[in-house]
């Protein structure tokens, strides 16, 4: 059974303007049908089926997706579906970008076909497979660096993904595959500046997977990619945050400005202190935490602070919890981890940085749109 939804006026509205921050007309447009079919699907698929469905990565960092790739992922329950939209009137087959199929922490359990009709406004839920059928039936086009799966191997009723998945929790959908390179730093950084010119129109097919995988897995390499793509100047630098204010794109995925003094959170505006608190807010198993990083003594002395907190009301983070900082490369230093061994009030770590050092943080469990981001010191 087919499922025909409305797109409200509203939500092409909305997704309109929401996808105007890419570099080229053709990427805004994949930006556009992407939100069309997320903020059509998502609200079905949790009346539906009476589940709570949420995006993988945050909904403001999704631009730094469709600005590469086309799909959509959701997280119901321990279970990915990712939206594969189209335009494509004749509906005789999906293909899914190959990030969606071979990048491991992108992989999901179900791909589902979405046909998005702007001038009549309606979005159809027409089929889906799984990634085990896509690796084991698909047909791969190195060209286009897509997996496509005919009609006739598609089930056509979304409704049976959810039956199946109450009914046999245990079925196989996926299939193992092979992990990515690892890019060193100074390897990493000569691509974003290769691929990061705007004038190159496909730099998903610019360099051999494999080197490409590994640059969008890696969540602060694909956003800085996506900045440079968009001439944007750095926007994760901790002390031009400290000193004039963070970056608007910072602020669109929870970054704010806590004044010590005063504490209240000041967003967008100028901090009255050095010595104020740069917070995200995080939710992790339903609950409120907040990673802080505070400078200690003069900033021109690079030392920072960087705590976990509860914002829950014992204020205690639970025992396991791990709070791990890595360089901006992914790789581990002496003494990078903190384990909560049983319930306390913070995790915390006293760092000295030097001029330009990027940071990437991780916590585990994670939070809820976790994507891994380099904080630049």
């Amino acid at each position: 059974m087919e499922v025909l939804l409305e797109i409200s006026a509203t939500t092409q509205d909305k997704a309109w303007k929401q996808s105007q921050c890419l570099s080229s007309p053709s990427t805004r447009f994949q930006a556009y049908i992407n939100r069309l079919a997320l903020l059509t699907v998502l609200p079905w698929l949790e009346a539906a089926w009476e589940v709570t469905a949420k995006p993988l990565f945050n909904l403001n960092a999704l631009n730094s997706i469709w600005e590469f790739t086309n799909g959509t992922a959701i997280n119901v329950d321990q279970t990915r579906i990712v939206l594969i939209p189209s335009q494509a009137i004749d509906t005789q087959e999906i293909r899914v970008p190959q990030e969606w199929v071979d990048i491991p922490s992108w992989v999901a359990d179900y791909y589902v076909a979405v046909q998005v009709n702007i001038e009549d406004g309606w979005v159809k839920i027409w089929g889906y497979t799984t990634h085990l059928e896509l690796k084991q039936q698909g047909n791969y086009n190195g060209g286009y660096r897509t997996y496509s799966l005919d009609i006739e191997n598609l089930t056509r009723d979304i409704n049976l993904l959810w039956i199946t998945k109450e009914l046999c929790p245990d079925v196989v959908t996926k299939t193992e595959i092979e992990p990515l390179t690892s890019l060193p730093l100074t390897q990493a950084n000569n691509l974003l500046v290769r691929l990061g010119n705007p004038a190159l129109a496909f730099p998903r097919r610019a360099v051999p997977f494999s080197l490409w995988g590994a640059l969008l897995e890696h969540g602060g390499w694909r956003q800085r990619l996506y900045e440079l793509r968009l001439g944007l100047p750095e926007q994760w630098s901790i002390i031009q945050w400290a000193q004039t204010g963070i970056s608007d794109l910072a602020q669109e995925v929870g970054w704010s400005y806590l004044d010590l003094k005063s504490s209240f959170v000041s967003r967008g505006t100028t901090p009255k202190s050095e010595r104020g608190v740069l917070c995200r807010q995080l939710t992790i198993a339903g609950e409120l935490y907040e990673l802080q990083v505070k400078l200690q003594g003069e900033i021109t002395a690079g030392i920072w602070r960087i705590e976990l907190r509860s914002l829950s009301l014992n204020g205690l983070i639970p025992r396991g919890f791990k709070l791990r900082l890595f360089t901006e490369d992914l790789q581990s230093f002496a003494d990078n981890e903190r384990i909560a061994t049983e319930a306390t009030q913070k995790l915390e770590f006293e760092l000295l940085f030097e001029p330009g050092e990027g940071l990437v943080w991780e916590i585990e469990p994670h939070p809820d749109n976790y994507d891994r981001e380099i904080l630049r010191f």
